[in-house]
C-alpha cells in the first residue's frame, strides 16, 4: 500500500519557491522521524531536512536560511517549504519515514520512502 504521498514538485525560475508536502497515516506520522531528501543526477541521495525523534530539526549546510521543514498533525503531513532556490537544487526530492510502534515483545519497525518528486530550477 501507499505509504507516504509526495506532491507539490515542479518547475522553479531561480529565487523563486516551492512547497513539497508528504502525507502519511495517523500511526506513521506520531511515531516516526520524518525527513527530506534529494538525488541529483549522478548524485548520492542527501539528507536535506529533518525532524529528529525528539522535535530537532537537521539542515543541509546548502538549504541553510532558504528551506524550511514544518509538520501539520492536523494532517498528518509534512511540509518542504523552499524558497530562493538556486539551480543546483534542481533534483528528485523523496519524503521518509523511519519509526516504530507497539509493545517492546511486538515492535513494528518501518522506514518507508515516497515515490518522489522531481523539482527542477532553471532560467
Amino acid at each position: 500500500q501507499e505509504q507516504l504521498a509526495e506532491s507539490g514538485g515542479g518547475l522553479a525560475q531561480p529565487g523563486g519557491s516551492l512547497t513539497l508536502s508528504c502525507a502519511a497515516s495517523g500511526r506513521i506520522f506520531r511515531y516516526s522521524a520524518m525527513g527530506w531528501y534529494r538525488q541529483a543526477p549522478g548524485k548520492e541521495r542527501e539528507l536535506v531536512a529533518g525532524f529528529t525523534d525528539v522535535g530537532a530539526v537537521n539542515y543541509a549546510d546548502s538549504v541553510k536560511g532558504r528551506f524550511t521543514i514544518s509538520r501539520d498533525n492536523a494532517k498528518n503531513t509534512v511540509y518542504l517549504q523552499m524558497n530562493s532556490l538556486k539551480p543546483e537544487d534542481t533534483a528528485v526530492y523523496y519524503c521518509r519515514a523511519v519509526g516504530s510502534y507497539g509493545p517492546v515483545e511486538r515492535t513494528y519497525r518501518f522506514d518507508y520512502w515516497g515515490q518522489g518528486t522531481q523539482v527542477t530550477v532553471s532560467a
